[in-house]
């Protein structure tokens, strides 16, 4: 578990535990409070005050009555003892029980008390009226309010609702905990991810990339990263590329020292020899002469293309309409390639590049020229102009055949040319030009199924 996941648990810990542990205090202690506040104390009290009041009631009218009969204000009445069975069953009970005299509660709800007593006999039973006084009732209220507080003894109610409080308490926090470590780790593996891209990067992998995930801020800065990723691995390319043709420019310009201060003194000999030539051998001399000539001007021209890699003109950037510039060079380029059918598209809103014109016109006259020499008679060049992430393009497309995997990898390198009477110099001095303005050429596919080029041109503020 990396440190981020384990700085949100201890700060989820923190930030709920004691107010947890403190909730709970103040419900349990609400809860005792509460209990304290029922009628349990109250009617346990009652009914016992009602036990005893309903037995001291009845003793006291047993006494009464007994009194009376021993005084003789109360009558008997008289029942043979051989219709016992046709007796309330109290009496019956009394009379099975050989008992001489027993008090029977009677009478609807126990308002009545009778005195039975056993004689010669027969069964003779005195009764005094309670005056509204139920004993029976009494006894049931005793045993309902009795029974409920056994019930909310078994129960214990504080025990209870105790356990279910902190369960209840313990299940939400375990919930609310399993979720923040979920969450934390899906905060924490973009992070992650990030770290290990910088990490990579940091060991020379420019190629690694990190997936973005949502439009969070953690989302903007992995496109961020990505975004730097793309443009550092740019800047390595071009900084190899113009290491690269540095050292081409500094053996360009050694040969080209070394072969021009040869090839003067040649030419000028062989015209000397041309125009001093006798009259019998100046057929011979001539064509001879003619040959050296044209041997000696094409490696000029080998040496103006050499001199040309290896010089650092000047750079005049200023604004330039990219739309009219590549139009001009397409309308230069039509008188001498007829049988190519050149298209423009033009974007309306493209803003001035800063360039030097005259770097740009060589670049697109090379790529045009390219192009057009590419393909079969009746083909296409098709020149687009554009902008994006403050950069002005301009592509150049081809119907011709295309390029190879071979040529794709060395295309800008000096002396390696894929076309007959090439010197391979044309695009890496364009490429070159580019470079010096703050942009770049790049290979891209073609619209017309051949070679596309983009070249990238700051904007004009």
């Amino acid at each position: 578990m990396n440190r981020l996941e384990n700085k949100l648990i201890l700060v989820f810990v923190a930030a709920t535990v004691a107010p947890l542990l403190i909730t709970l205090w103040i419900s349990l202690q609400l809860l005792d409070r509460s209990l304290a506040l029922s009628p349990n104390r109250e009617l346990d009290e009652t009914s016992k005050a009602l036990k005893a009041t309903g037995r001291e009631l009845y003793r006291r009218a047993c006494d009464a009555l007994k009194q009376d009969v021993e005084s003789g204000r109360v009558k008997p009445v008289r029942y043979a003892a051989s219709a016992s069975a046709s007796w309330p069953q109290a009496w019956q009970e009394f009379w099975q029980s050989g008992e001489p005299d027993r008090f029977v509660v009677a009478g609807s709800a126990g308002g009545r008390i009778d005195y039975l007593v056993r004689r010669n006999g027969e069964a003779l039973v005195y009764s005094t009226s309670l005056d509204n006084v139920k004993l029976s009732a009494l006894s049931t209220l005793y045993a309902r309010a009795r029974a409920i507080l056994n019930s909310g003894e078994q129960r214990n109610l504080r025990r209870g609702f105790s356990y279910t409080l902190l369960s209840l308490a313990a299940l939400i926090w375990i919930l609310s905990f399993a979720f923040l470590v979920y969450w934390s780790h899906r905060i924490s593996r973009p992070i992650r991810d990030l770290t290990a891209g910088l990490s990579a990067v940091a060991h020379g992998d420019l190629n690694h990339r990190v997936e973005p995930r949502g439009d969070d801020e953690i989302g903007a800065a992995i496109r961020a990263f990505n975004h730097m990723a793309g443009q550092v691995e740019q800047s390595r390319e071009r900084l190899v590329y113009v290491t690269r043709l540095e050292s081409w420019q500094a053996l360009a310009r050694k040969t080209a020292h070394e072969v021009k201060n040869s090839l003067t003194p040649i030419r000028l000999t062989m015209e000397e020899v041309a125009a001093r030539s006798h009259e019998n051998d100046s057929d011979f001399l001539q064509q001879a002469a003619q040959i050296v000539v044209d041997e000696v001007t094409s490696l000029e021209r080998r040496v103006r293309a050499f001199s040309e890699l290896g010089s650092e003109p000047p750079v005049c950037p200023r604004p330039l309409n990219i739309n009219a510039l590549l139009e001009e060079r397409i309308a230069l380029l039509k008188a001498a390639h007829p049988d190519v059918v050149y298209n423009v598209r033009l974007a309306g809103d493209c803003p001035p590049a800063l360039a030097d014109e005259d770097l740009i016109k060589g670049v697109l006259t090379n790529l045009l020229q390219n192009a057009a020499e590419a393909v079969a008679p009746g083909g296409l060049v098709l020149g687009v102009t554009g902008s994006s992430e403050g950069k002005v393009q301009i592509e150049v497309h081809d119907s011709g055949p295309g390029l190879s995997a071979n040529a794709r990898r060395s295309l800008f390198e000096p002396s390696i040319s894929f076309k007959s009477g090439g010197m391979g110099l044309g695009l890496s001095i364009a490429r070159k030009s580019a470079l010096l303005l703050g942009g770049d050429i790049l290979l891209v596919r073609s619209e017309l199924g051949g070679a596309g080029f983009r070249v990238l041109l700051p904007a004009a503020v």
